[in-house]
């Protein structure tokens, strides 16, 4: 890949290393070593995506510290972790899911795109929005009856917590583990309630992974754009102080082509958290509450969330847990973003572009 930052004619190149596709991935690397990494950075987050479920399911606007506090005061550490050890058991399949059809429908719209003769930007773009589509379908499959399953453990005890109002249409259901979860629903809902809020949980993540991708694509255009510029200058510099400049071509190293991909992971991550928020706290409490009427619980409908939601606090009550959702968005830029993918990639594969 090169990109011309000013003039064709008198702007330097910026040569960086070739994009990673399926065929450059260490497959051994990419499956195990990928799974262990990408799930030790989930244990770390664990706690935001608990602070986040609670902070959607409260009927009130509760700060994130002050949940995490009362936590802490009536659970102990382990309430941080409700549900971490049935998260883990489906992060890996899922991400295996993710990832496989990422790069794989990646590979192929790319390809294609760029046959059919669009520019490159626009190929790049369309590839990733459609790669990220693909990949949170097919993800879904195996993490729908899984967060089912999670997001019921952490807000279980939510009622015992004085500082988060119990909310009366948490399930009175009390479990004693993932596997106890996972028969009760199965026998109490069949498995219709393992997917449970599946429908929305496609509509919330496939644009959300469509617009992180494509976005992920702009925004690193743009950043080395800027450092194109700013090397630009500097040639110029260096041309009239020293009578020399760099050739006009600069290569970035591995560390710098990392980190401007995970600023890029990061800014993508903000964006598609704005636009898809709403839908995710619809479907966090579509899995989560019942409602109640002539004494039987059923599960909630996507009007009735919504007609709760704003009754309970406007429009904004959408957005709850919209910091935490930001913070867990960023395991992306280690991980889901191709700097990630450099840490599994094929060495003897990866290429600096000529073109």
């Amino acid at each position: 890949m090169s990109l011309s930052t000013a003039d064709e004619d008198s702007a330097p190149e910026i040569h960086l290393p070739a994009d990673i596709d399926w065929q450059m991935l260490d497959k051994s690397k990419f499956f195990f070593l990928g799974a262990a990494l990408f799930s030790g950075v989930s244990g770390a987050l664990y706690p935001v995506v608990v602070l986040k479920t609670r902070q959607q399911v409260s009927q009130t606007q509760i700060p994130c510290i002050r949940i995490a506090f009362s936590i802490l005061r009536h659970e102990g550490y382990r309430g941080l972790y409700r549900g971490f050890g049935t998260s883990l058991m489906g992060t890996i399949p899922a991400r295996a899911l993710y990832m496989t059809a990422l790069e794989v429908t990646k590979s192929n719209v790319g390809t294609a795109t760029v046959r059919l003769g669009f520019p490159e930007p626009t190929a790049a773009a369309i590839a990733n929005a459609a790669a990220g589509l693909s990949a949170a379908m097919a993800a879904q499959l195996v993490w729908t009856p899984i967060d089912v399953v999670s997001q019921r453990l952490m807000v279980q005890s939510s009622s015992s917590v004085s500082s988060n109002p119990s909310n009366p249409n948490v399930s009175s259901c009390k479990y004693r583990g993932g596997i106890d979860a996972f028969r009760k629903i199965l026998t109490a809902d069949g498995l219709r309630g393992l997917y449970r809020g599946f429908g929305i949980s496609i509509l919330t993540y496939a644009p959300s992974n469509a617009v992180w991708w494509a976005s992920y694509s702009v925004a690193q255009r743009l950043i080395w754009g800027g450092i194109g510029c700013y090397f630009y200058k500097k040639d110029e510099e260096n041309r009239e102080g020293m009578g020399s400049g760099n050739g006009g071509i600069f290569r970035p190293d591995t560390k710098t082509v990392v980190a401007v991909q995970g600023v890029s992971a990061a800014m993508a991550g903000g964006v598609s958290a704005l636009i898809t928020m709403p839908l995710d706290t619809i479907k966090t409490r579509l899995q989560v509450l019942d409602a109640e009427e002539n004494g039987c619980r059923r599960p909630l409908t996507v009007g009735q969330t919504i007609r709760n939601l704003v009754k309970e606090g406007g429009w904004t009550a959408c957005y709850r847990g919209l910091g935490p959702r930001f913070l867990v968005g960023t395991r992306k830029s280690l991980f889901h973003s191709d700097g990630g993918m450099w840490m599994v990639g094929d060495k003897r594969k990866l290429q600096f572009s000529q073109n």
